[in-house]
């Protein structure tokens, strides 16, 4: 073989070669790293471009795809010790690129202002939220505002608190509602509590171990998660972990805990409840009466489910049926939708359909406020 094919070979694969072993190099060394280059090429790729919004020396981050337009925007709420990246599962593929979306860090998270004097309680977080709405001037007509776990607490607190700037809102497991059914997230935390916060806690793992037991814990869904990564998610979290703890005191203290369910009747924007069937964080109940379409549809809830029948779930706490009367006037025009072989990261498990959902929702509302006008006209 001719010298220089040799040699251009060898560049060719030492060309190769480089950025493979630096890849490796990296997905050995530094795994955090990597999930940080992993969350930035999403976002670049799927156009969402980060942002700041300023309000009295409080700074908040978020990343934005879209302009206002005839469809509502659509303000996301993570999780808790998550941050705005939470949601791009369900941006990659599954909402159209048309629509106008913000996904903010929660008060104290990721990129947004932390301080150790701040009230990071549900109410607390709702007001921050309102700052930041207000900051960016979001409400200059009703958006649809979407939370997941402790974002969705927040959400249905802003609900019940600022309906005027609300067009309708999804809850995704939401917390802050009293269950008489303990789930074994509940058990754990009781043991937690009983020790005095000294045990770990189960949502703020330090260990690669604990990451994978929070994993499965959260999810129906079994991921496989190669070690490396599960060391990568920790490290990320670790010089948090002071601040996860603090602020889950603060959210499961009295004050806090059962926020949602104390202002669940002041909410009166139209109102969507997606649920993974199998939460254990959740504790969404599992009381379920199997009704037909027709039996329903005049109580002006709607459920959705695999089969052609639809099912009403009681959640809140283990009640007997004539309790459905208040859930129903509590929540009227309230939509539940409870999707099979789910847990509680519905957002990562379920992304297409929970877009879909969240997608029908918004315009089954616009098409009733449409049709509402022409009447009124």
């Amino acid at each position: 073989m001719d010298l220089d094919m040799v040699n251009m070979f060898a560049i060719a694969a030492g060309t190769l070669a480089i950025p493979i072993l630096l890849f490796m190099a990296s997905f050995m060394l530094w795994p955090s790293s990597l999930i940080k280059v992993y969350y930035w090429y999403w976002r670049r790729t799927l156009g969402l471009q980060v942002r700041y919004a300023d309000c009295g020396g409080y700074r908040f981050c978020y990343s934005y795809r879209g302009k206002s337009g005839h469809r509502p925007s659509i303000l996301m709420l993570h999780d808790f010790s998550a941050h705005k990246d939470t949601w791009l599962p369900m941006v990659k593929q599954y909402l159209p690129k048309h629509l106008h979306l913000l996904c903010v860090d929660m008060p104290g998270h990721e990129g947004t202002t932390r301080t150790n004097t701040d009230d990071y309680s549900i109410q607390g977080q709702a007001k921050r939220i309102r700052q930041f709405v207000e900051a960016i001037q979001l409400n200059r007509k009703p958006f649809h505002l979407v939370g997941t776990s402790m974002g969705g607490t927040v959400a249905g607190v802003y609900a019940a608190c600022y309906p005027l700037d609300l067009c309708s809102v999804t809850l995704i497991c939401p917390a802050g509602l009293k269950n008489q059914h303990k789930s074994k997230f509940d058990c754990q935390m009781d043991d937690v509590e009983h020790s005095h916060y000294r045990m770990n806690i189960p949502l703020i793992p330090s260990t690669p171990e604990e990451m994978e037991e929070m994993l499965k814990l959260c999810s129906h869904v079994r991921f496989r998660v190669p070690q490396q990564i599960l060391q990568g998610l920790v490290d990320v979290r670790i010089p948090h972990n002071d601040f996860y703890q603090e602020v889950f005191m603060e959210i499961m203290s009295e004050h806090s805990k059962y926020a949602l369910h104390e202002h669940i009747q002041q909410i009166t924007t139209p109102l969507q409840i997606i649920w993974g069937k199998q939460d254990q964080v959740g504790s969404v109940l599992k009381a379920c009466i199997s009704i037909t379409y027709k039996e329903i549809t005049h109580t002006c809830m709607q459920f959705t489910n695999t089969s052609m029948q639809t099912y009403f779930c009681l959640y809140c706490q283990v009640v007997d049926v004539s309790g459905a009367a208040m859930l129903v006037e509590a929540l009227q025009g309230c939509r539940v939708d409870l999707l099979e072989n789910c847990g509680h990261s519905v957002v990562m498990e379920r992304p297409r359909q929970t877009a879909k959902l969240i997608l029908d929702f918004i315009i089954s509302q616009q098409s009733t406020a449409s049709a509402s006008t022409k009447k009124k006209s």
